[in-house]
């Protein structure tokens, strides 16, 4: 049997352990080959990013090399136009169409998959692995009926009360935020932040 390969798409701004917690958990759960994480260039989503996509694709890999399994993708960052899932999927069925893929979704975005680009065909694409959010209920009979029937596995994962919002407002405050953030992401994700003056009261977000 050809390993899964699992893909965890997100805007990772910053990357945290949240995201790479929940990648490395997940692939042990279902015993996958390797988890991609995949860094949205454009996400059409959600608002725009505060660190440019080069520099957030930098901070994945630095947080991936901290956990055998997890790479870091820049298909997307190198794609232009926006960031669609359905393009990506379709991308890496293109290059090796024996290799079953495995799409992470959190649960609150899997309740608004319809508004997704062509949401029917990530299903022929992809085996849909729905997790849990921390502190975020779910309701399967909430859901909309056409993503009822599409229903299969959610996964329960320890919950990482992590968000990169709350990082990202830390940050901002200085030196005595960067003292509360850090453990909540790598320490090299956290050094590149410095580094490069992201997230700050005087950053340069270009």
């Amino acid at each position: 049997m050809i390993p899964t390969l699992g893909i965890l798409g997100g805007t990772f701004d910053p990357i945290h352990y949240g995201h790479l917690r929940l990648a490395a958990e997940v692939e042990r759960a279902l015993d996958l080959a390797e988890v991609r994480l995949i860094t949205a260039g454009d996400p059409p989503h959600r608002p725009v990013p505060i660190a440019s996509a080069e520099h957030r694709l930098a901070m994945t890999r630095l947080g991936c090399s901290e956990f055998p399994g997890l790479s870091a993708d820049p298909r997307e960052v190198r794609r232009p136009g926006p960031s669609y899932t359905v393009l990506t999927l379709q991308e890496l069925h293109d290059e090796d169409s024996t290799r079953p893929l495995a799409l992470f979704i959190g649960d609150d975005a899997f309740a608004g998959l319809t508004e997704w680009r062509r949401w029917q065909q990530l299903f022929t694409l992809a085996h849909l692995i729905v997790v849990a959010r921390p502190g975020a209920p779910f309701d399967v009979a909430a859901l909309p009926d056409a993503l009822k029937v599409q229903w299969e596995r959610r996964v329960p994962i320890t919950p990482q009360a992590i968000a990169a919002t709350q990082i990202r407002e830390m940050l901002a405050r200085g030196a005595e935020g960067r003292a509360q953030v850090r453990g909540l992401l790598p320490a090299s994700v956290l050094a590149y932040i410095e580094r490069n003056q992201l997230y700050g009261s005087d950053t340069d977000a270009n």
